[in-house]
């Protein structure tokens, strides 16, 4: 095996697992899980609805019963389970029902959609810790994940390839630098 090779295979997860959030507009929370260490990609798009690969406009109409959300694909070895969710908590409102600042509407909603039984009682746990942070209860819906479907290729990594757009500037800009404060801070 040469150099390049053993390099390669260490720099790479020998497993990964997935998480799926829904914390408001999945721009925000798609550019907050991005800069977390031990998360290798972030996707957004629709799941926790009843039609067959909504679009964006559909989604928007509030009818799917989707809400954003991203999909986190992590490296267990480098980072939990139970840290994402801390993110999770942190990136988001979780005690405002389908809304997030200017972003009304069920597809808005703050979820949890776990993949399994061990998600499902890391998410609950996590819940109840976090509720003693919160001055109002926490509206956060703890489901099971049925199916993901990732948004159209515009939407995905939209802070990065957007940076100077007025959302960005003055939605996803700030959410990011305080996110970021916070976590560097630790």
């Amino acid at each position: 095996m040469n150099s390049q090779t053993q390099s390669l295979q260490t720099n790479t997860p020998s497993r990964t697992a997935t998480a799926v959030f829904g914390g408001g507009c999945f721009w925000c929370m798609e550019a907050l899980f991005e800069t977390i260490p031990g998360v290798l990609s972030v996707t957004s798009g629709y799941a926790g609805g009843h039609v067959p690969h909504p679009t964006y406009k559909q989604v928007c109409s509030g009818t799917t019963g989707h809400a954003e959300v991203i999909q986190v694909v992590y490296d267990p070895a480098r980072i939990r389970y139970e840290d994402l969710l801390e993110a999770f908590w942190e990136a988001h409102d979780p005690t405002t029902l389908n809304r997030q600042g200017n972003d009304v509407g069920p597809q808005y909603r703050s979820i949890i959609l776990y993949a399994d039984e061990s998600q499902r009682q890391a998410a609950e746990r996590s819940k109840a810790r976090a509720a003693k942070r919160f001055s109002r209860p926490i509206v956060t819906e703890i489901v099971p994940l049925d199916r993901f479907y990732p948004a159209e290729a515009y939407h995905q990594d939209y802070f990065r390839k957007n940076p100077t757009e007025a959302y960005c500037q003055l939605v996803i800009r700030p959410k990011l630098e305080k996110f970021q404060k916070r976590h560097t801070s630790r």
